[in-house]
């Protein structure tokens, strides 16, 4: 069989798999927005680290993180560890997250500002921002996979193609089960990319004559890449800070994660979750860099550094057969960022503008239905996007800074988030002309590509919103009633020292 049917084959199988377990977690699915977009709730601890990781990680860290490592040397494992030191800010707002979800019913994180500034127009806002902001985000994990599907194929599936395969799946995913045929497939997809990976960083160094001649060969051939700024100028600070500062807020700032925050059905899930990712993300972490690494001793050269996975998978070293496992499991995993992306996405729109702007009478069955139908359409926003950038080349239009761009202009909710958490005084005008502005700079400086004094425009967003909000919140009144019983409710159920 060509490389064409065999790589079709995979995905045949992988298709009917996926299919299966989300029918039979729709089995399961009751009625409403909480079991639909949350699953009531009532997600186990190992399931909910497992679909975290799945949705954190996917196509970015085998394509895009690898990528990176062949382009850019160590940087990049400094840079993706910026996400895992960023993980002890969850410390302090998961159990914070879980305890407001529980009691006053949040089914968005956007709904939760809006509760808790006393405004719907900050929920709204803050959900346009994540309407912009996760496109490209989106569009890089289809790129992912249509790079991966026709570098296997040798060619024989365009890119084009396999955005396309990527896309139909993320639709209906998202719209078979909601949030739990997501999570039931993301646990069946992170173990396929954790066993796979491992095992095929295990062949690579057996090829490159161990661990140690690895390193040694690395050392001698490319020293340079193994310091900041590294030889040839790849990394910078600033370029550093540009790309790390929005994955240090990562778990705040992108609603597809935290809203996981609101699922764990314990406070002991809740801790397994956080527990659990952090081992895999450490693992998976490594993992991604090395395979980076080891592509640019084995294939040196490559004109598109995120073709170093897939050319890597085709070598003959590489088994076939678990090429091919290896590429479902970058293929599902990357699915499942897109489907989780899609699902929070249709629940934002569907409870932060949709009831909470357009049609604030709307029944909860109404409600639903405009989610479910909006998954479509942002899914068509994203496959356009993928297919414009993946007829372009060059730094700017890689995985991974593609990623780290598009999560920089959702860093500027984050102020809001603190805010809502830590600080009585935020107001609802604060919080709203902190996301505009924030959100107005950040687009300027990447469209024109500026860079004021070198920093990127992540740097200058997060700079210009946490001065709006602190400013334009001292100068309009906050909303006392609210603030008082929210946070007084939180500080007495942390007291008891149960749920840290």
């Amino acid at each position: 069989m060509t490389a064409t049917g065999l790589a079709w084959l995979a995905i045949g199988i992988y298709i009917v798999l996926g299919c299966a377990i989300a029918l039979a977690a729709r089995r399961h699915v009751g009625v409403g927005m909480s079991e639909f977009f949350l699953a009531n709730r009532r997600v186990g601890g190992f399931v909910a680290a497992l679909t975290y990781s799945a949705t954190t990680y996917s196509a970015f860290m085998l394509v895009g993180l690898a990528g990176l490592s062949y382009v850019g040397g160590v940087g990049a494992l400094g840079f993706e560890l910026t996400y895992l030191c960023g993980l002890f800010l969850a410390v302090f707002f998961l159990p914070r997250f879980w305890l407001a979800g529980r009691q006053y019913g949040y089914i968005t994180p956007m709904d939760m500002l809006s509760d808790r500034y006393e405004s719907k127009a900050v929920g709204a806002v803050a959900a346009v921002l994540a309407l912009v902001f996760l496109v490209p985000y989106s569009a890089a994990q289809l790129m992912g996979i249509g790079l991966l599907l026709n570098g296997l194929s040798e060619g024989g599936i365009p890119v084009f193609v396999g955005i396309l395969v990527a896309t139909a799946l993320a639709i209906a995913w998202s719209r078979i089960a909601g949030l739990r045929s997501i999570a039931w497939t993301d646990a069946f997809q992170a173990l396929i990319m954790i066993v796979s990976a491992t095992v095929l960083l295990v062949l690579m160094m057996s090829e490159l004559g161990g661990f140690g001649a690895f390193l040694s060969k690395f050392e001698a051939q490319h020293s340079g890449l193994l310091t900041i700024p590294s030889e040839g100028g790849t990394w910078s600070l600033n370029m550093f800070i540009g790309l790390a500062l929005p994955w240090f807020f990562f778990c705040l700032s992108n609603p597809q994660v935290s809203q996981r925050f609101f699922i764990p059905e314990s406070v002991k899930a809740m801790k397994q979750m956080l527990g659990g990712f952090l081992i895999f993300g450490f693992a998976y972490t490594l993992i991604a860099v090395l395979w980076g690494f080891g592509a640019l001793l084995l294939v040196p050269g490559l004109e598109n550094a995120d073709m170093a996975t897939p050319t890597l998978l085709a070598m003959p070293f590489i088994p076939r057969a678990l090429a091919l496992v290896a590429m479902i499991g970058i293929v599902a995993a990357a699915v499942s960022t897109i489907d989780s992306i899609l699902l929070t996405l249709s629940s934002v729109w569907a409870r932060d503008v949709y009831k909470g702007v357009i049609r604030r009478d709307a029944t909860e069955a109404r409600e639903l239905k405009v989610g479910q139908w909006v998954i479509p359409i942002m899914a068509l926003i994203a496959l356009l996007f993928a297919w414009q950038a993946s007829t372009r080349s060059g730094l700017d239009f890689m995985i991974a800074p593609l990623s780290a761009a598009a999560s920089a202009g959702l860093l500027m909710v984050v102020p809001s988030i603190f805010g809502a958490f830590y600080w009585k005084r935020g107001t609802a005008a604060g919080s709203i002309a902190s996301i505009v502005i924030g959100a107005a700079v950040v687009l300027v400086l990447q469209v024109t590509g500026a860079k004021p004094l070198g920093w990127w425009p992540g740097v200058w967003g997060l700079i210009c919103c946490v001065g709006v909000f602190v400013v334009v919140s001292l100068l309009t009144k906050a909303p006392t009633r609210k603030a008082e019983e929210f946070l007084g409710y939180i500080s007495q159920k942390l007291s008891s020292g149960k749920y840290v």
